[in-house]
C-alpha cells in the first residue's frame, strides 16, 4: 500500500470528523451532563463504531473491485453521487431534533450507537473509500486503513470532549456549526463532481 495514497483519505476523514452533526450534538450533551470522563467515553465509543463501519466498507469495496472490473467503475460513480447527495443535505442544514431526546444510555454506549446506527456514516465511507481502496489490498492493509479511520474519528471526538469541558468554547462551536457544515458541503460537492467527471 502506497503511503502517499493515504494522504487524501486522511484529509477527507478529518474533514468528515470535524463536520457538525448528530454525533457532535451527542458528544457535547454527554460532556456537558457528565463531564470530561463521560465525554471522552462517548468519543471512544463513537470511534469504535466508526471503525467497524470503515472496515466493512473497505473489505466490501476491495472484494467487489477484485471480482469484477465493471463493478469498480459503477462503484466509483455511485460513490460520487452519494457525495453529491451528502453535500445537498449539508446545504439544506441539519435537523438535530431526534438527537436531543434522552435515551437513558451514557457515554460509551451513546457514542457507539450514534455512529453504528447512522447509515449516513456507511454511505460516506463507501463514497470515500470507493475512490482509494484497491482490489489487491491485503486483509492487513484493510485493517490498517480502518484503524486509521477509527483513530481519526475517535481522536477528534475525544479532543473535542477534553477541549470543551468547562470552557466557553462550547458556545463558539454551536455558533459556527452552520459555517463548518456549508464548507464541508462545498468540499464534498467538489469531490463528487470531480469523481463523476
Amino acid at each position: 500500500m502506497d503511503l502517499a495514497a493515504l494522504a487524501p483519505i486522511v484529509i477527507i476523514l478529518m474533514l468528515g470528523a470535524i463536520s457538525p452533526g448528530p454525533s457532535l450534538v451527542i458528544l457535547i450533551r454527554n460532556t456537558v451532563e457528565g463531564g470530561k470522563k463521560r465525554g471522552v467515553a462517548c468519543g471512544i465509543g463513537h470511534g469504535i463504531g466508526f471503525g467497524i463501519y470503515a472496515f466493512i466498507a473497505i473489505a466490501g469495496i476491495a472484494q467487489l473491485k477484485a471480482s469484477a472490473s465493471g463493478a469498480a467503475n459503477l462503484l466509483e460513480i455511485i460513490g460520487g453521487l452519494i457525495l453529491l447527495l451528502l453535500a445537498i443535505l449539508m446545504f439544506r442544514g441539519s435537523n438535530n431534533e431526534d438527537t436531543q431526546q434522552s435515551s437513558g444510555r451514557r457515554g460509551f454506549a451513546e457514542g457507539f450507537l450514534i455512529a453504528f446506527l447512522n447509515p449516513k456514516i456507511l454511505a460516506f465511507l463507501l463514497a470515500i473509500f470507493s475512490q482509494f481502496v484497491q482490489p489487491d489490498f491485503t486483509w492487513a492493509e484493510r485493517a490498517i486503513v480502518a484503524c486509521i479511520a477509527m483513530c481519526i474519528d475517535g481522536g477528534w471526538y475525544v479532543l473535542v470532549a477534553l477541549t470543551i469541558s468547562g470552557t466557553p468554547l462550547l458556545t463558539k462551536i454551536e455558533q459556527n456549526a452552520r459555517k463548518v457544515e456549508l464548507t464541508m458541503g462545498c468540499l464534498l460537492a467538489g469531490i463528487g463532481i470531480w469523481i463523476l467527471l
